[in-house]
């Protein structure tokens, strides 16, 4: 296992490159050796190499071989008429600490490699010479890129085709420009993990989006923010998509922008999409698709997001589909779904138990707040109980693997999902149906009642609901009801 230098101020190829006073001057010298796994090529800080540095020879999985830098000041910098760092079937190579700037083609090129792992890795105005990736892999396996940053550069900034397993991590992306750029293009890959990244469009001259994410097998796109561009997130076909927690906004300029897309290339098939804020743009959630295709939309869940200052609906639904849209939370002023006749006659994609709120970020911040927000709110087709008002007076059912109450005793004006087989309640929390509403219990044992105005009985006074829900230990099937009394003064909630 050899340590390596390279100095381009101070190193010489006629020197041994095994110190930092005996430093290399050029990649190419390095690329002259047979490096071996668990080998190191360390450049040095303020160099500058105006070369293609092309990696030839693997690593192993317990000794990969390094690529990075050492000293002080600003990282190495490589420059280059073709790629930066460019490699065919190397496998078990990591790179780091290092910047790639002004090159022709990709900052990054991986063709058929295996076990990559890139971070804290600068890329700045790549593609001079071509429309390409500023980080690029095709036909490989195992690729990690992560807390590196993107920018100003003329294609995709990541572009990645046929790779089985591939994670983008806490990476910055800001104006990747180019005709068909977008921040990330994810095509015919699986296994997928797209998390914490900051991706910004606004500034780009591209009339593309934010994450292109075609054709996709098990993917996981979560926790990112994701402004501008023509679109959020194209996801238009794929199977077993989890699109959740991801801040969307800014995508505008055309009649068809949308936050996340579907179905328009393409079977789609188990997308769930989850826990999203939603904003500043035009549509929310699209599931569409050219006129006359025979492509399948199966199992698309839209649930627990939430959506506001959109200018076309948060859902639309205009090609045949099966799904659902439920718990949603969707500001006043913004259009809850446009589903064309056709789908609504099918009853293939159902609409409940979504939430109207005068202010959303009220509601975002506070689930109590966001109860009293909607109190406001006396011309929503939806109104909400405020907490003071919604009081448990009967359990009826036996504390068993789940319970509603925190405890079995009656008064008790907490509700609280305790147990739900051997888990708590999850992220999303749980929501139960009634004649008259809906009542949706958070992680932290927050609870909202949510009154649909069309069933109200015509009288004023109390509502008294009933709620079941059952519990499947993959033994045996347990249901408990809990009877809860709603007071709601109408006259003065809907004047």
């Amino acid at each position: 296992m050899t340590v390596y230098y390279v100095n381009s101020a101070t190193g010489s190829d006629r020197n041994g490159g095994t110190g930092q006073n005996s430093a290399f001057a050029t990649l190419s010298k390095v690329e002259s050796l047979k490096l071996k796994p668990g080998d190191s090529v360390l450049l040095a800080k303020g160099s500058v190499f105006n070369e293609q540095f092309d990696i030839k020879y693997s690593g192993s999985e317990s000794a990969p071989i390094k690529i990075g830098s050492y000293g002080t000041g600003a990282a190495p910098v490589i420059h280059s008429s073709g790629d930066g760092i460019h490699s065919l079937y190397a496998s078990n190579i990591v790179i780091e600490n290092l910047k790639i700037s002004n090159v022709g083609g990709s900052g990054i090129y991986g063709g058929s490699v295996t076990n990559w792992t890139v971070r804290d890795v600068e890329v700045a105005k790549t593609g001079l010479s071509e429309n390409a990736g500023a980080v690029t892999f095709r036909s490989s396996k195992n690729v990690t890129v992560e807390d590196s940053k993107i920018s100003g550069v003329k294609g995709d900034g990541f572009w990645i085709e046929k790779v089985n397993g591939v994670k983008l991590l806490n990476n910055t992306v800001t104006t990747a420009n180019g005709s068909t750029a977008d921040a990330v293009q994810v095509n015919d890959s699986s296994n997928i993990l797209i998390k914490g990244n900051h991706l910004d469009q606004t500034h780009a001259s591209s009339p593309k989006g934010v994450i292109a994410l075609v054709r996709a097998t098990n993917a996981v796109v979560e926790d990112n923010v994701l402004t501008g561009g023509g679109f959020g997130i194209s996801a238009p076909a794929g199977k077993n998509v989890a699109i959740r927690d991801n801040d969307i906004s800014g995508y505008h300029g055309y009649s068809w922008s949308f936050a996340v897309g579907l179905g328009d290339q393409g079977n789609a098939r188990d997308y769930d999409i989850s826990g999203n804020h939603i904003h500043d743009g035009a549509w929310g959630v699209a599931v569409s698709g050219p006129s006359g295709a025979s492509y399948t939309r199966t199992n698309i869940k839209v649930h627990d997001n939430v959506f506001d200052d959109l200018s076309q609906a948060a859902l639309k639904v205009d090609r045949p589909a099966s799904g659902s849209f439920y718990s949603n939370t969707i500001e006043t002023g913004t259009k809850a779904t446009s589903i064309s006749p056709a789908i609504a006659d099918a009853h293939s994609f159902t609409v409940k138990g979504n939430h109207t709120v005068a202010n959303v970020e009220t509601a975002l911040a506070s689930p109590v707040a966001k109860t009293a927000a909607v109190t406001e709110a006396s011309a929503d087709p939806a109104v909400v109980a405020v907490h003071d008002n919604l009081k448990i007076f009967t359990d009826t059912g036996d504390a068993h693997r789940g319970n509603l109450l925190e405890n079995d005793s009656s008064d008790n004006d907490t509700l609280v999902l305790r147990r739900f087989g051997d888990e708590t309640v999850g992220k999303h929390g749980l929501t139960l149906t009634g004649e008259y509403g809906d009542i949706h219990v958070d992680r932290e044992g927050n609870y909202a009642y949510t009154l649909d105005e069309t069933k109200l009985p015509d009288h004023s006074g109390h509502v008294s609901e009933s709620f079941s829900y059952g519990i499947n230990d993959g033994s045996s099937h347990h249901s408990d009801g809990d009877t809860l009394t709603v007071f709601i003064h109408l006259d003065g909630l809907l004047s």
